[in-house]
């Protein structure tokens, strides 16, 4: 199973900075930890950060194509601006969970609202790096159900036809 972690504007600056909002954790102690627990779930992770808003869109085209059947995305600062990755993520029609270090209900009334969550099965704040392990479980466990029940309706078909 391919799993691509999206991270959008200065979360490479992890680590450094406000790490009272968003933790002591780099991105690259996160992404450890990601391809741990991946591991763990037979899971295979592609990570991507771009503070540019046009990469971000163009990589969810990508995994349109490459194999990528979910998506953890970390929109950042355009969670609460970004129509083309709204746009992207609808598109894309990859099961995506969006990802916040802090909890953006608590915070500044601007960060309140997102414009990328309605294109996602779900959104997890306020959990610091967990929160990346949290969505790749319930990512695996959204995939593998679909996988499931895809196949108990292909079963069922398959009887049906054979009566």
């Amino acid at each position: 199973m391919k799993i691509l972690v999206i991270n959008g504007p200065n979360l490479q600056m992890l680590g450094r900075r406000n790490p009272q909002v968003y933790g002591a954790h780099t991105l690259a102690d996160i992404e450890r930890s990601v391809c741990s627990l991946a591991s763990e779930l037979h899971a295979e992770c592609d990570f991507f950060q771009s503070n540019h808003e046009g990469d971000l869109c163009d990589r969810i085209a990508q995994a349109v194509t490459d194999g990528t059947e979910g998506i953890i995305i970390n929109p950042a600062a355009y969670t609460h601006t970004s129509i083309a990755l709204h746009d992207a993520l609808e598109g894309a029609a990859i099961p995506s969970i969006e990802v916040h270090l802090s909890n953006i209900a608590s915070r500044e009334e601007f960060r309140h609202r997102s414009l990328t969550a309605p294109c996602c099965i779900g959104q997890i704040t306020g959990f610091g790096g967990y929160g990346y392990e949290l969505a790749l479980r319930a990512l695996v466990h959204y995939i593998e159900g679909k996988v499931k029940s895809a196949g108990a309706t292909a079963n069922r078909r398959q009887e049906y036809e054979n009566h």
